[in-house]
């Protein structure tokens, strides 16, 4: 069972994702942040609608909860078009997509998350669907087999991945747009919390907002998540008014300190400086030091700790850098130098 944890960007539930839904905004201009995104995606969707043309396959990579899917929402609802939402573990064999691909209008939006989790059978048979916009089937079997070629309406596929580096080639080369998602900074973060605040009816002080911000990883779905965990703390144990104080409480009472680590992202960090001295050290080994498997390290802990310099990868393995130790209070080790060692 994957651990859940409240500052991940993964959807922890299908509560948790329709609560978000309520929050995401609906059109480019109602957007905050990522503003060199949103201004190459506003000229790509005004030409292509001067055009009257559908919006050439659109690429959306990124760490998770920073808005792919919504932007996927928000391209459909610019080009006045209907979305058709899968995902790549949900399309096991050619049939499942030829089903969704003969039911789409000119101009509507298929998006695919996960994208790089397509089987490869139905990867190689979206190729001519992307370029051509026609698809390739057989009837029959042996001497009886019979292909037919069946034509498709024009479409956008919006693909998301939280790991471009898995893509195909082939399946890269055939996208037309690509847009990276990056972490956003505290201060667009408070204005994302101030409008979900607004939306949820919730007073909250603009300190108050940039102290749940910090503790966001950058990413919108974890603020809302920690909005919603906050709101619940000042409703029960106070007048329902969220202060810097009663922010800085609630997070507490979740684990979450200052610089947005949990208690996992603390036992990595110790267990790398205390246990193996502060580096190298494989992640397997860490993995096992800390009875986690080895992916949920990779694709839940490290990824913030390198972005905020807590660690490094180096050949040999995973090192503690000084602001880790600083954050933990741990005096760095002393290591001999080579002459003190002869």
């Amino acid at each position: 069972m994957a651990r859940e944890r409240i500052v991940t960007g993964a959807a922890l539930s299908a509560e948790d994702e329709s609560f978000n839904w309520s929050l995401r905004p609906g059109r480019l201009d109602d957007l905050i942040g990522q503003k060199a995104l949103v201004q190459r995606l506003k000229i790509s969707l005004g030409a292509a609608l001067r055009r009257g043309e559908p919006l050439e396959h659109v690429l959306l990579y990124g760490p998770p909860g920073l808005g792919k899917t919504t932007l996927a929402h928000i391209i459909a609802a610019e080009m006045g078009s209907k979305l058709v939402q899968t995902s790549g573990p949900a399309l096991t064999r050619p049939g499942d997509l030829m089903g969704i691909l003969t039911n789409l209008e000119d101009k509507e939006v298929l998006f695919i998350d996960e994208v790089h989790r397509l089987p490869t059978i139905v990867e190689e048979f979206m190729y001519p669907a992307m370029e051509d916009f026609c698809i390739d089937f057989t009837l029959d079997k042996g001497a009886f087999a019979k292909p037919i070629n069946f034509a498709l309406k024009r479409f956008t596929l919006v693909g998301a991945t939280t790991r471009a580096g898995l893509l195909t080639n082939p399946l890269r080369e055939r996208f037309g747009i690509f847009h990276h998602l990056d972490f956003y900074p505290p201060d667009e973060i408070s204005q994302i919390l101030e409008r979900s605040a607004r939306v949820l009816g919730v007073k909250a002080e603009q300190d108050a907002l940039f102290e749940i911000a910090r503790c966001s990883r950058g990413t919108p779905r974890i603020a809302n998540r920690l909005l919603k965990r906050v709101r619940d703390y000042a409703q029960a144990l106070g007048d329902g008014s969220i202060d810097k104080d009663t922010a800085v409480k609630a997070l507490a009472m979740e684990g979450i300190d200052h610089q947005g680590l949990d208690v996992l992202d603390r036992k990595y960090l110790t267990v790398l400086i205390k246990q193996y001295n502060g580096g190298p050290a494989g992640v397997e080994a860490i993995a096992a030091s800390l009875n986690e498997e080895s992916d949920t390290l990779v694709d839940m802990v490290e990824p913030y700790a390198l972005k905020i310099g807590f660690i490094s990868r180096t050949n040999k393995g995973r090192v503690a850098n000084a602001p880790a130790y600083a954050h933990l209070g741990i005096e760095p080790a002393r290591h001999a130098s080579p002459k003190e060692l002869f």
